[in-house]
């Protein structure tokens, strides 16, 4: 039997970050001593206070359908989360709760992406990016953001990508896989533009506000520019920032009730709501403040000091400092050009290389080119300070060479 799969499955592939994940499983189960750098997650358990509302949640019998969008309960303390953090103003029909932030970007990428439209696509990238663009009939529109930018995009840049097919445009700050963050000044240049094309959505992923390294308040790009907030959508979720990325539990809210519903509808016939007792750890971890994050924060900066530090002392390796999240994002070109010219590497290029590190040194990173950025690497800092010595010794090692 002849059974074609529809071709929406040949445009896109595997997330790179699983990818690596399942080859250094598959390594550990076969008794190899790996570091896994490549998760995108903290290593801290949820806080206990967190867990236990899931506790009582189920003890109380909370395991029923909820409404498709999230319980009322939990969409307002979004709503108070927003209000209060963020000094912005959203009803419980202006958010939608979803099983994590990728669905939620997901959703808002099905509900306002057609055959042929455009959407604008900083590079580095979070790796879905693209693939659910093209999911959605979309063409993503790849701007590279070099080094020399500090891997961000610049007003003149975004206004040389947009085109009459522009949709949307993805803003992601703190950024993975970089770490970086708009400053306000950067934001307002780039609202300047966004304001004169009122038809394009800003799809701002803020999934990283919490994790910031420098003692100052978060900012998006509303913030700055309220006058954007009709064409904005604001993505977060409690994964990162709570330790909770197994709950799935992630949000979007705009001003923009057409949209919320359409992606409601959407989400009726895929996933429906999300998971019940995940939605009521969610709240006690939003109505109870950013306290339990700090602990978690002060252990994230003393890792990024020592990660770069430690990356920046090996040779053909370049590290830019990050401003916030939890990952370091270098330039390998001199380190892979070394390797291929003493041909201990097939091919000059990051997938190479960090094949290399994990087949022969036992090290599991993310390749650059996943993210959009050619001859780079990212690895996590959410783990150990023991595990992030062992694997930055074995990377200098494989380096030596």
């Amino acid at each position: 039997m002849n059974m074609n799969l529809a071709k929406r499955t040949t445009l896109i592939k595997e997330s790179p970050t699983f990818k690596v994940l399942s080859k250094a499983n598959v390594l550990k189960k076969a008794g190899k001593n790996v570091i896994v750098l490549a998760a995108g997650e903290p290593d801290f358990n949820t806080p206990k206070h967190i867990c236990n509302a899931a506790i009582e949640a189920i003890n109380q019998g909370k395991t029923k359908y909820t409404q498709v969008a999230g319980t009322i309960e939990l969409r307002q303390a979004i709503s108070d989360k927003f209000k209060r953090e963020n000094n912005l103003s959203y009803t419980i029909d202006e958010i939608i709760v979803s099983s994590g932030g990728k669905h939620s970007i997901y959703n808002v990428l099905q509900a306002i992406v057609d055959e042929g439209d455009e959407v604008v696509i900083p590079a580095p990238y979070w790796v879905s990016y693209p693939d659910m663009v093209l999911l959605a009939g979309g063409r993503p529109i790849i701007v590279e953001c070099g080094i020399k930018n500090s891997f961000k995009i610049t007003p003149n840049q975004i206004k040389k990508a947009i085109t009459d097919k522009t949709k949307a445009i993805f803003l992601n700050s703190p950024s993975n896989p970089t770490g970086m963050i708009y400053s306000e000044n950067e934001l307002i240049g780039i609202a300047e533009i966004l304001k004169n094309n009122p038809n394009i959505f800003i799809i701002s992923d803020d999934l990283y506000e919490h994790l910031l390294f420098e003692e100052k308040s978060f900012k998006n790009i509303l913030n700055v520019a309220p006058n954007l907030l009709n064409q904005t959508i604001i993505i977060n979720g409690v994964s990162k920032a709570y330790a909770m990325t197994g709950w799935r539990i992630g949000y979007a809210a705009c001003k923009n009730k057409v949209l919320i519903k359409a992606m409601e509808n959407l989400q009726s016939q895929s996933t429906s709501n999300p998971c019940s007792i995940s939605q009521y750890a969610a709240m006690a971890a939003l109505n109870s403040g950013t306290s339990c994050v700090a602990p978690m924060l002060k252990e994230f900066i003393k890792r990024h000091n020592y990660v770069v530090e430690r990356l920046n002392k090996i040779n053909g390796i370049k590290c830019l400092r990050a401003q916030g999240a939890f990952y370091a994002f270098f330039d390998c070109t001199e380190a892979i050009e070394n390797l291929y010219h003493s041909k201990i590497i097939a091919a000059p290029n990051d997938i190479e290389f960090t094949n290399y590190l994990l087949d022969c040194y036992l090290v599991a990173g993310v390749a650059g080119s996943a993210f959009g950025l050619n001859n780079f690497m990212r690895i996590s800092f959410a783990t150990s300070m023991d595990e992030l010595s062992d694997g930055l010794d074995r990377i200098e090692k494989a380096l030596i060479k």
